[in-house]
């Protein structure tokens, strides 16, 4: 990765990050803003430093924060303890992120917050799901489209991505979806990786090495 790339990720998480601290702090006030601030930071090092992963798609992002925040809610007001009731919310959340196929690491943060954050989160209710967390997310995916959009290595989301590659790299190997599915049930785990960016890799290394065979 060259410096330059290292630098317009920082420069983007900036931006987003302070659009979303700006949001934050009018909803909830400056002290409570700082927790939720952390999780959705969590998000843009995904989003800036690897904008191209499964797991800073817009719905991992959108649906991670918003499902976490709404089941931690749910064990906020459910149960008295914050300690169960933050490990709960925390272990409910991993599991439907799961199987709302939205798997997104800080959710688990956002989860967590909204048990623990404070009074000025906890007065909020429900009302917490759709700001600032919601508005939030939504913050930190338009950034994420607009900032990208500058460069074109970067295109934001990763389907965008896809469609350039396909224009600069229109020889895909032989390899069937069906195969990707059946390696990765062999694996039992999720692998933080796309499977067009998998056949991307697999056609430059077997590109490589058969222009050094020719040579």
């Amino acid at each position: 990765m060259t410096h330059a790339e290292r630098l317009i990720s920082a420069l983007g998480g900036l931006i987003a990050i302070l659009a979303v601290f700006l949001l934050s702090r009018e909803v909830l006030g400056p002290a409570a803003a700082l927790p939720v601030v952390a999780s959705m930071g969590a998000s843009t090092v995904l989003l800036f430093a690897l904008p191209h992963g499964p797991l800073a798609q817009p719905w991992p992002i959108f649906g991670g924060h918003v499902v976490s925040a709404a089941i931690g809610v749910t064990c906020s007001q459910l149960i008295a303890d914050p300690v169960l009731a933050g490990a709960l919310a925390v272990g409910l959340a991993i599991g439907a992120m799961h199987y709302l196929r939205c798997i997104h690491p800080p959710g688990g943060a956002t989860a967590l917050v909204s048990v623990i954050g404070g009074p000025a989160i906890a007065s909020l209710g429900y009302g917490f799901v759709l700001a600032p967390v919601a508005l939030n997310a939504l913050i930190l995916i338009v950034v994420a489209v607009v900032f990208n959009a500058f460069f074109v290595w970067r295109r934001y989301p990763a389907h965008l991505h896809r469609i350039m590659c396909s224009t600069t790299h229109p020889e895909t190997p032989v390899i069937r979806h069906e195969d990707f599915v059946y390696a990765l049930s062999q694996l039992d785990t999720y692998v933080d990786v796309s499977e067009e960016d998998l056949l991307r890799i697999y056609a430059l290394a077997t590109g490589r090495h058969e222009g050094a065979v020719s040579a």
